[in-house]
């Protein structure tokens, strides 16, 4: 049984940690948060020591070692949490974004090292039962025509209120703005099935929605990310999402409850995703917060009418 502390313990995605830290048979040490309203513990890990700072943590004297951090804190905080598990003798593992840059990727690679200790991040997508049958169809296509192009249409939009945009989500240099924020996971499955950008172009961006192009080594790919309600497809609830890839639609809205579970699985056994595997969205990810729009001009997505 591995000992864990959790830190972001209020934020949205920590139950999935939770739950995973829990279904992994493992125990959580400690829960950190600024916000005491962590009530989510109780069907958990009810006995879990709660602190309202990394620094009343820091200097709780402990009664056992800790194996993992589990970080779920905003994305800016990312690098400085992973720092801090590993200097003080526990492997990361951190939620996408695992960091908002590639030089503070390369830098943690480097502390990895150093410190021995491992940093892995989720990439949910990679183990979900449809993007791993989609990609093994990927691989024969292209083992009987390597030179094979596909054409993929990317759609997803997540409804979000007016909350989103006065908290550190709806801050870019704080979330990586909404490509990285809302899309990061969807990037790396891009590059998990096609493989490595080569060409980056971005048609439209706006605080709520973004689309542009990309050209991987094996797809042409139009993209379209939005939190706005109103371009919601009707009776799709609040989320839609959507893939073509060639003439083949591919649905993957559901099977995402129990992938976080599978991530610690992976990790734990040593076959987890780390710095190097999320480099080429991270990297991805960085070109478009530096593109400017062209606007809706040459291979744009098909949603992206009437924005302009």
């Amino acid at each position: 049984m591995c000992s864990f502390v959790l830190i972001g313990a209020a934020g949205f995605v920590a139950p999935r940690h939770l739950r995973a830290i829990r279904d992994t048979h493992n125990d959580l040490y400690a829960a950190i948060d600024t916000n005491d309203c962590v009530g989510i513990l109780d069907s958990y890990f009810p006995n879990a020591r709660f602190f309202l700072s990394l620094e009343s943590f820091h200097t709780h004297k402990l009664t056992q070692s800790i194996d993992y951090m589990s970080i779920c804190t905003p994305n800016f905080w990312h690098k400085a949490h992973i720092e801090f598990a590993l200097t003080h003798g526990m492997h990361a593992i951190c939620e996408k974004p695992v960091v908002l840059h590639t030089t503070q990727a390369l830098e943690l690679i480097k502390l990895e090292r150093e410190s021995g200790k491992s940093i892995s991040t989720i990439l949910q997508l990679r183990l979900h039962p449809r993007i791993i049958s989609l990609r093994e169809n990927i691989l024969a296509r292209l083992e009987e025509n390597p030179h094979h192009i596909f054409e993929v249409d990317l759609s997803y939009i997540t409804a979000r209120g007016l909350w989103y945009f006065e908290s550190w989500k709806g801050d870019a240099n704080k979330s990586g703005g909404l490509a990285c924020n809302i899309g990061i996971h969807l990037f790396d499955m891009l590059c998990f099935l096609f493989g490595e950008c080569q060409e980056n172009i971005l048609h439209y961006s706006s605080p709520s929605t973004a689309c542009g192009f990309l050209g991987l080594k094996h797809a042409r790919v139009r993209w379209f990310l939005s939190i706005d309600r109103a371009l919601l497809p009707e009776s799709r609830g609040n989320t839609y999402r959507y893939m073509r890839v060639d003439t083949q639609e591919v649905e993957f809205t559901q099977g995402f409850e129990d992938l976080h579970t599978k991530s610690y699985e992976e990790i734990l056994a040593n076959r987890g995703f780390g710095l190097e595997s999320a480099m080429p969205s991270l990297a991805l990810m960085e070109r478009i917060r530096e593109l400017e729009p062209i606007g809706l001009k040459g291979d744009y997505h098909p949603l992206a009418k009437g924005l302009a």
